[in-house]
């Protein structure tokens, strides 16, 4: 951000959008024994229990009240690998609020321990109850959203952006071999960048915390039999417990990105995880003035040194509020069609085999058979911010690149928004044995088209 006198700068915050704003939440945690399968190498089906509530956490946004309202949702929940079963919650809300479809953001948190939400897994341990859930789903998102919308109330959004390490990167060369494992590669840095929102009320009190932060949620894995929202749900009892309201998670853009200590069956470990970026939160919240200020540069107060002397001043929100949904085509591999991998599923009998095609198979269904596959992009404009919503897992580039174009205004990205899709690496990731090459339809210049349809929309926005 620049360093002009009198405007916002790198360690500076100001008010970014100005409005009427809702918050709401409801709670999502699934029925004792549904089916919860999520990793090849578990030996379980159902969940033996719950370790913490998994929550849907709701904010809507409007310039006034009688404004249709951007909707912005935070579930905890993996992935969506039915569209069918997606769109079944989603338009629900849609209907229910009269809403067009860029004007709404579900955001998943995509904790690996969560229950399944496919339908089709019906005939699985638990499976009868995955239906009734996805109408569970389909209602508390329809109720937060209404209540939202009820508890509006004139409000000031802030940002500020932060850091916390918890994320590292997890594309690690075996050092026997040139496979690439999912797991904590000490050699590569990671983007550690955490962006914070702040919704305050007329009269200071925070209505709800914002947090953007891109790392997977796989601390908890196939030994662990607990539905969890990993380390989410202590990031947000820390934030909550400081500053007051609710915290409403999005998942970055961390498709190669992860805790270094992961794949445990420990809690504790998830709670640690979730408390070092809860504090780191923390402080970002800390460093925030009053809302409705910016530091502003006054003069020169001489001393033994000439100082300069800047001061809270009142600041101006932009009140600008727009949402808009773009269309790309992505180019996909040539691969087995949906129907290929059906019959290869049917007939594998080895567990960790099976559950690698169940999900090649269900994101071929979800990108179609053709040579392209056409996604969609949400670009929200709060005040002076951008929030970017996609239906992949994309590599970090997507954040560090749109944010590097746009240093002086809050840059929000967000992973699994409005549906699940396939891994976004880079284009030198693809001359790599890597898994999420090996397991995306996706073809090489995915991420950089991807990138540029962004960007290009970004500047329009702002323009």
């Amino acid at each position: 951000m620049s360093s002009t006198p009198g405007k916002q700068g790198s360690n500076n915050d100001g008010p970014s959008f100005r409005g009427v704003i809702g918050t709401a939440r409801e709670q999502i945690t699934p029925p004792p024994g549904i089916y919860s399968r999520c990793w090849a190498a578990a030996k379980h089906d159902v969940a033996a229990g719950v370790h913490r509530p998994m929550t849907l956490t709701c904010l809507t946004f409007q310039t006034d009240s009688k404004q249709p309202p951007l909707v912005l949702m935070g579930l905890d929940l993996m992935t969506w690998r039915s569209r069918e079963d997606e769109w079944f919650v989603r338009n629900g809300v849609l209907e229910a609020l009269g809403l067009p479809p860029e004007r709404l953001m579900m955001c998943l948190s995509h904790t690996h321990a969560s229950p399944a939400v496919q339908r089709t897994n019906a005939d699985k341990p638990g499976g009868h109850l995955i239906a009734s859930y996805l109408e569970q789903l389909r209602g508390a998102a329809i109720k937060a959203a209404g209540s939202a919308l009820k508890n509006a109330v004139p409000a000031t959004l802030t940002w500020r952006y932060g850091k916390c390490d918890l994320a590292a990167n997890r594309d690690f060369p075996e050092p026997v071999s040139q496979r690439i494992l999912c797991g904590f590669n000490p050699a590569q840095s990671a983007d550690d960048t955490l962006l914070v929102g702040r919704i305050s009320a007329s009269g200071g009190t925070t209505l709800a915390t914002i947090v953007n932060y891109a790392c997977h949620p796989t601390t908890l894995a196939w030994e662990n039999q607990l539905i969890s929202p990993d380390y989410v749900g202590a990031l947000r009892e820390s934030v909550e417990a400081h500053a007051g309201g609710l915290c409403l998670f999005i998942q970055g853009a961390s498709a190669e990105l992860a805790p270094a200590e992961q794949y445990v069956s420990e809690t504790h470990v998830a709670d640690r995880h979730g408390r070092r970026l809860g504090f780191a939160a923390i402080s970002v919240l800390e460093g925030m003035g009053p809302p409705a200020t910016n530091l502003t540069y006054i003069g020169i107060v001489e001393s033994g040194a000439p100082l300069a002397i800047w001061r809270r001043e009142p600041a101006t929100a932009s009140t600008h509020l727009s949402a808009e949904l773009l269309w790309t085509e992505l180019p996909l591999k040539k691969v087995e069609d949906a129907s290929d991998l059906q019959t290869q599923w049917r007939i594998a009998t080895d567990p960790v085999l099976k559950e690698k095609l169940a999900r090649r198979w269900a994101i071929r269904e979800i990108v179609g058979e053709g040579p392209t596959s056409r996604l969609p992009l949400w670009i929200w404009r709060l005040g002076d911010s951008i929030l970017i919503g996609q239906q992949n897992e994309a590599y970090s580039a997507l954040q560090t690149q749109l944010r590097k174009n746009h240093p002086d205004r809050p840059i929000v990205v967000g992973n699994l928004i409005n549906g699940s899709g396939g891994y976004l690496p880079p284009v030198e990731a693809y001359a790599t044995d890597l898994y999420q090459v090996a397991h995306t339809p996706f073809a090489s210049g995915s991420l950089e088209e991807l990138i540029r349809v962004a960007r290009s929309a970004i500047q329009f926005l702002i323009a």
